[in-house]
């Protein structure tokens, strides 16, 4: 969805969230407060104090929103992405809200980020030996010669693990249990799948997405109580 706001006027939050609703049912104005709090976004104040915003706020916003709802990237991930768009970046969106085009070692393919080799380890943090080794046991794949956010996110989330001890090869066991929560998701959609009409497969792809957040909090949950009951003996 198109912002028609003109470059250079600015709006207030409640008309942001009129723009940002139709692609992001969820959002609120505590969320845009928090986003704000968080440094992703920087709007302007009135004389009398109100926060306004512009057209590239609005920009912003939407991308953290696509990338929080598309790829899970945590909100540290999408501030440091940002931070290296920041000099003298443009934000243009293709159809649905998309993210920037462009990023340091980085292009774009219409929604999906794409990261050079260099520019994943440097964006993860991580060592080349890590990232092989994390390419060995399939957990990162690239996708070409690029690799895109979710492979930013594993690589990210593996190495801050190699920081406990934890190895890629003691990955593998979540790698198969993910294997498995895809199988039981796909076995739910299959149908809608088969079904004609971009209607029915635009159904498939968000029921699929609402299955993965689920699934993703009952995972955390299970996890949580295991946690706690080993504490308490």
């Amino acid at each position: 969805m198109s912002s028609a706001l003109p470059a250079r006027q600015t709006i207030s939050i409640g008309e942001v969230l009129g723009q940002l609703r139709p692609d992001f049912p969820d959002v609120t104005i505590s969320k845009i407060r928090f986003l704000e709090s968080e440094g992703l976004i920087e709007p302007q104040r009135s004389p009398s104090g109100y926060r306004r915003f512009s057209h590239d706020d609005i920009a912003r916003l939407r991308y953290v929103l696509t990338v929080q709802r598309d790829h899970y990237l945590p909100l540290r991930v999408i501030k440091q992405q940002l931070e290296r768009l920041d000099d003298g970046m443009e934000f243009s969106f293709r159809g649905r809200p998309g993210a920037p085009h462009s990023l340091a070692g980085s292009a774009r393919d219409g929604n999906e980020i794409r990261l050079s080799r260099s520019a994943l380890l440097e964006a993860a943090a991580i060592t080349e030996d890590l990232l092989a080794e994390l390419e060995s046991y399939g957990l990162v794949t690239a996708r070409g010669a690029t690799f895109d956010a979710s492979a930013l996110l594993v690589a990210r989330t593996a190495g801050e693990l190699a920081g406990h001890g934890l190895e890629p090869r003691h990955l593998r066991t979540i790698r198969s249990a993910a294997e498995r929560e895809v199988d039981l998701i796909e076995q739910v959609v299959a149908p809608l799948r088969r079904q004609r009409g971009a209607e029915s497969r635009g159904r498939g792809e968000e029921t699929a997405r609402e299955i993965a957040r689920l699934t993703t909090r009952l995972h955390t949950a299970i996890v949580a109580a295991l946690l706690r009951r080993v504490r308490t003996g």
